[in-house]
């Protein structure tokens, strides 16, 4: 074989080796994600917020049993208190999705990103694939743990259930879901803005600040657009007792989430195919 056609051969299988895959994104994204500081200090919150606020709860209230009012020992559900940390792990999760991305705007490094894959998209599906699978496994191992832990503890006035028991696995599973799709949600609007300051305010008024003002509204339509906000809707899958008849069913609820979660993502993805970085 001439020199000439082995230089060919060369040429033409060097590019096949190095070139872009949505695999190598996603290992790239796997490396930028784990190799920062702020991240594992960020999922560490979150995994000690799910792992040990409902254990905390549970170990107060069975210390006070005695003194709780009849009505808070006829309605305690220990799922609930199991699964309960979400109420503080979903703001470590929702901060950490927005700044999965805008902390690359906000360094430059985005455009190094772009450069290596240019047609965007692929960054983008791969941040979110990354970033939800690395949440929903760390948040079902800690909702499960929070939830053995807190069954144990409250068999002292036998009020405990078991992972077979109505409710109880969905609940388990369904918390570690919703704080992933928060997570997408998240990102998605990190995405969309671009700015860390100001999409941490645009998920904190979202979901925390605009049931608040809905509350304001008169009784027959708060009960008719509270159960569709994002964050209710998104709760009906981790909750097994419900304080009142208006919300929608778990699954239905969780299947809005969803879709709140994935128009932003679609405007996330026009928006990074038809702006500059």
């Amino acid at each position: 074989m001439s020199t000439a056609a082995i230089t060919q051969r060369t040429t033409t299988a060097a590019p096949a080796r190095g070139r872009v895959t949505q695999a190598h994104v996603l290992r790239s994204e796997w490396t930028k994600l784990w190799s920062l500081r702020s991240t594992r200090w960020s999922l560490l919150a979150a995994v000690v917020a799910q792992g040990l606020l409902g254990i905390a709860i549970a170990a107060v209230q069975m210390n006070r049993w005695s003194h709780l009012p009849a009505h808070d020992r006829l309605t305690f559900d220990s799922i609930d208190v199991g699964v309960g940390g979400y109420h503080l792990a979903q703001l470590a999760i929702g901060v950490l999705g927005v700044m999965v991305i805008t902390g690359e705007y906000s360094t430059g490094m985005i455009r190094s990103s772009f450069m290596a894959v240019p047609h965007r998209l692929p960054v983008l599906w791969a941040k979110i694939g990354v970033f939800s699978a690395v949440t929903f496994v760390l948040m079902l191992i800690s909702t499960a743990v929070s939830f053995f832990a807190v069954q144990a503890i409250v068999t002292q006035h036998h009020v405990q259930h078991s992972i077979g028991d109505p409710h109880a696995l969905r609940a388990v599973v369904g918390t570690a879901l919703f704080l992933t799709v928060l997570g997408v949600l998240a990102t998605s609007i990190g995405a969309l803005i671009r700015n860390t300051a100001g999409g941490i305010a645009f998920f904190v008024f979202v979901l925390f600040v605009l049931p608040g003002i809905t509350a304001l509204l008169p009784a027959s339509v708060n009960d008719s657009v509270n159960p569709y906000l994002p964050l209710n809707a998104g709760f009906t899958i981790t909750t097994s007792t419900f304080e009142n008849s208006h919300h929608l069913s778990p699954w239905g609820g969780f299947a809005v989430f969803c879709a709140y979660a994935a128009i932003v993502l679609v405007a996330a993805a026009i928006g990074l195919r038809r702006r500059d970085a």
